[in-house]
């Protein structure tokens, strides 16, 4: 067994007794993506070591999208989140390694990355196309979208504390960034986010056509599950496409 998915060989589940730790929901995801795959293929395309104090690139990755989740808002408060779980995952990836991580994770990576996630994906939704009541399809305004897969495009304002790259005046009277992003409703899950600065526009066509286009891409080559049907919501429309 590898080791970094290794972790959970004899965990128990208990509401009492000692050696708990709080969130537990951090063992479905950090689980999931070892389950999945995730892991070990993410390690297929980060950097690598042999020396003793090397830390595994995929698990600080993984572990770092998880106290994301969790409600870590910078790399301090994610490497504190996992002391907090230290015995559970492990040794604590240190901030100053997360931020090499991400420093170094340049296009070409983050390529790298997406296909590795599309691939996962393709396992993933084979998986629930498989199971009993197979993938989940949605039924909108009466009709029945079997064979269809559903984007839910939406932009969102984010609050910013000082003035970092990009911020500025939003439209709701605040600072900070107006990103967009895409969600598969089917599966709630996030394909694609844009970060943008804060008096980006969202109200119009020209902010959601071109990136109809191009948010489906992390969902190709085609699964088992179907067609895509882009859903950019703004104020005023929706936007069916074939």
């Amino acid at each position: 067994m590898s080791e970094r998915t290794g972790w959970d060989r004899g965990l128990s589940v208990t509401a009492d007794g000692k050696g708990l730790v709080g969130h537990a929901g951090a063992v479905l995801l950090r689980r999931l993506a070892d389950r999945v795959g995730l892991t070990d293929a993410l390690a297929g395309v980060l950097p690598s070591g042999t020396t003793p104090s090397w830390r595994n690139r995929a698990t600080a990755l993984v572990g770092l999208v998880v106290a994301i989740a969790l409600g870590a808002t910078n790399l301090l408060e994610a490497e504190q989140l996992q002391l907090h779980h230290s015995s559970l995952f492990g040794p604590a990836v240190s901030d100053s390694t997360l931020h090499r991580l991400l420093s170094t994770t340049d296009e070409t990576r983050r390529a790298q990355i997406a296909k590795v996630r599309q691939r996962v994906r393709r396992h993933v939704w084979t998986l629930l196309h498989l199971r009993p009541g197979g993938f989940p399809f949605l039924t909108v305004a009466g009709r029945h979208l079997k064979g269809w897969i559903v984007l839910d495009m939406d932009a969102t304002v984010i609050t910013a504390a000082s003035r970092k790259q990009g911020a500025t005046g939003t439209f709701k009277g605040t600072f900070g960034f107006h990103p967009l992003a895409a969600w598969l409703a089917n599966t709630d899950e996030c394909l694609a986010m844009e970060l943008r600065e804060g008096n980006a526009g969202a109200n119009t066509c020209g902010c959601w056509m071109p990136r109809s286009r191009r948010y489906p891409a992390p969902l190709r080559p085609r699964s088992r599950c179907g067609s895509t049907a882009p859903v950019p919501r703004t104020a005023s429309s929706s936007i069916f496409r074939r």
